[in-house]
This record gives C-alpha cells, structure tokens and sequence, in this order.
C-alpha cells in the first residue's frame, strides 16, 4: 500500500491529478474524511459533493430513476471529463448530498488517480483549492495553498485546466449546469435520446 493509499485509509486526504484539474481526494463513505475535506477547503456546507466513481455498476448503486440511455452516455464519455447528475437513491450519505435529492459522478481519466478510485472509491474529490478561487491546475501552488499539509503527486502535464462539463439528467428534461470542453453537440452526437430544456445551451 503507498502513501497515498494510507492516507485515504486513515481518513485523510489526498490531492490528486484528473483529466481536468487537481482534486482533493478523500473517502466518501467516512462521513469524518468528507468533513476534513470540508475543513480543508473552507467550503460551505450546502454545497454538496460529487462521487467519484471507477464504473457504471457503482454509479447505479448509489441513484435511481436511470433513463434508458444512462448506459449509452457512461460508455461514451466516461472514464472523461464528465459530470453526470442523477437521483440519489437512499444509499448516499447525507454528507455528500447536503441534503438535496439528487447526486453527482465522475469517473476521471487519469490512470493513477482511476486506480485508487477503483480500489478505495467511492471518493470524494472536489477541485484542490480554497472556496471561492480558481480551480487548481498548478501542483506547487496548490501544495503551498493548503500549506504543505496535503501529500499528493504532480502531473501538470495531464491537466486541461479546464473543468469539467455538468449534465444533470435527474428530471426529465437534461440541462448543462457547466459548460466544459464536451459540449450538447457533443453529447447529442453520441446519444441523440438525450432531450435538452428548450434555453439550454447552443450546440
């Protein structure tokens, strides 16, 4: 088991690279881990948090009301740039959703930061910076912002900088809460089923 695995494990955090940007890692089922990251990043509470997730099985577990294309739209985009927004079902903690009915999954692409997912998810892995500034895409500055307290690696060379895309298909309709580099076009090309609320985004 390396560092970074221990870390997760003792309910601590972890700052990691995605595909997009860093994330600040932590092990979303130990609700004391989830309040660390809370800590850490000074972030309100009401703002829920994502589960980060290795693949399509887990991301049914934890929501419900699936539409018939959820398979199509993993399988396309996923591992990727993607956040997909669902109906919690009652196995997510309180402490993710904040008490709303519905919760968010990502599935980063890079291959470390999968592998730990995979072996330790669900995690919790919002953007590695203090509420209310940018999200972080340079390791050093990030390590220097939370004061050298959060071990991690560097792969600035991987990172987009760019966050990712939001879709939320909890409703019946599909709105782009975020818009990141997969665009509606995007999505469309690859699952016309979706349906889109009439102001959404242009293509």
């Amino acid at each position: 088991m390396d560092l970074f695995e221990k870390e997760l494990e003792a309910g601590r955090a972890v700052i990691l690279p995605t595909e997009t940007v860093y994330g600040i890692f932590a092990k979303a089922l130990n609700q004391e881990a989830v309040d660390y990251i809370y800590e850490l990043k000074r972030r309100p509470r009401d703002k829920a948090l994502n589960l980060n997730v290795a693949d399509e099985e887990i991301i049914r577990f934890y929501s419900k009301k699936h539409p018939g294309y959820l398979s199509k739209l993993i399988h396309s985009f996923l591992p990727g740039p993607l956040t997909i927004i669902l109906q919690a079902n009652e196995k997510v903690p309180s402490w993710i959703h904040s008490g709303m009915s519905t919760v968010g999954f990502r599935m980063p692409a890079h291959p470390k930061t999968l592998e730990l997912i995979r072996k330790h998810g669900p995690l919790v892995g919002p953007s590695a910076n203090l509420s209310g500034h940018a999200s972080g895409t340079k390791y050093e500055a990030i390590v220097k912002e939370f004061d050298q307290s959060v071990p991690g690696f560097e792969d600035d060379a991987f990172l987009t900088g760019q966050d990712s895309t939001i879709l939320d298909i909890s409703g019946i309709k599909a709105k782009i809460l975020r818009q990141g580099s997969i665009t509606k076009a995007d999505l469309l090309e690859q699952v016309p089923e979706l349906s889109f609320e009439e102001d959404q985004l242009p293509l």
